[in-house]
């Protein structure tokens, strides 16, 4: 179940000045203010990041609770979300076995 407060998150990106097709819309803006908005609403954190295009970030925020969400960095600063879901888990990779 996504959760439904994501309308928060879409006002975030009514801040922005950025327009896209109806069927694209993303929520976005400075990544500062993304990151104090997944801390306070949803208590989500940091869990993972990696680079995707060069000079992209996609990272990974979740709760104790179960909550995610993955947004992604331009360079520039703007990020953007760009999944949310709940039931995360973490999953730890043990040395030497096989993925």
């Amino acid at each position: 179940m996504i959760r439904s407060s994501l309308a928060t998150l879409t006002a975030l990106a009514a801040l922005t000045a950025v327009a896209a097709p109806a069927s694209a819309q993303q929520a976005c803006g400075p990544r500062e203010q993304l990151v104090k908005l997944l801390a306070s609403q949803y208590k989500e954190d940091p869990v993972g990041m990696g680079l995707s295009q060069p000079g992209q970030v996609l990272e990974v925020f979740a709760s104790s609770n179960g909550s995610w969400t993955m947004i992604m960095t331009m360079p520039d600063g703007k990020a953007c979300m760009i999944a949310a879901g709940d039931n995360w888990e973490m999953v730890t990779k043990v040395k030497g076995s096989p993925v």
